[in-house]
């Protein structure tokens, strides 16, 4: 009987040791990737693989998920505008996260509202299209809240721009800035309009429900909300001086 549970003991430790390396190896993993693209252009996504391997799973052998990476250089300044006014107009202010907006998606679930939006900043999405699933969770948010917090130590904010830019799902494989230039408008995102910039902003809260290649009417209306929330930050001059364009 006590060999059995000595055996038994020694088999937790050894699962604890080689679970704790396996988060050890993750976080690793995890730090490494915040500091290499710091610099270096990123190839795919987590969010890019998770939808891949979902469509190889269900059967669609015929998804691929695409996305060429380009600099801040070589993207519209309409486009950096737009998702600013879109997605997180506090965005050069906040250190990752939007005390504010999550007071209020709070006190809106409180009352039983649903909110216009999440409180989740691009610093953010970027983190946990990344390097996290999709999904909602406890687990998730939490490692998403420190991914955030590394990024925002080590990344400038225009970096954080340029990646999320760069990763962001605009509609079924169409991820980054310009794989959605040239497949909806046939051109490159350094060419983008205002209207075209806040029609792309405009589907991100649910690019697989909204299509910027048939908008809907709500959609068309939250892009002539975005345009006016454009000109109100200030139109190019925001983005120059703040330091993100």
């Amino acid at each position: 009987m006590k060999k059995r549970r000595g055996q038994g003991n020694s088999l937790l430790k050894r699962l604890r040791f080689w679970a704790v390396r396996a988060v050890l190896a993750v976080v690793g993993v995890w730090a490494a990737g915040i500091v290499i693209f710091a610099f270096l252009p990123v190839p795919f996504s987590a969010v890019m693989v998770e939808r891949q391997l979902g469509a190889w799973l269900s059967g669609d052998f015929g998804y691929v998920a695409h996305q060429d990476w380009v600099p801040m250089d070589e993207i519209s300044p309409y486009m950096a505008l737009a998702v600013i006014a879109a997605e997180d107009q506090k965005f050069p202010q906040h250190w990752g996260f939007d005390l504010g907006a999550i007071e209020s998606v709070i006190d809106g679930g409180d009352k039983g509202d649903k909110p216009v939006r999440g409180a989740s900043t691009i610093s953010q999405q970027t983190s946990k299209n990344m390097f996290l699933w999709d999904g909602r969770s406890w687990v998730r948010k939490g490692l998403e809240a420190g991914l955030t917090l590394g990024t925002e130590v080590v990344w400038t904010k225009r970096r954080i721009l340029t990646v999320y830019l760069n990763i962001v799902e605009f509609g079924p494989g169409v991820f980054g800035v310009e794989e959605a230039a040239r497949r909806y408008f046939h051109k490159p995102a350094s060419r983008l309009t205002a209207s075209e910039a806040a029609l792309l902003a405009a589907v991100l809260p649910n690019p697989h429900r909204f299509s910027a290649k048939a908008p809907s009417g709500y959609v068309l209306r939250r892009q002539q909300w975005i345009l006016r929330q454009m000109r109100q930050l200030g139109g190019e001059g925001y983005l120059k001086q703040n330091k993100l364009y």
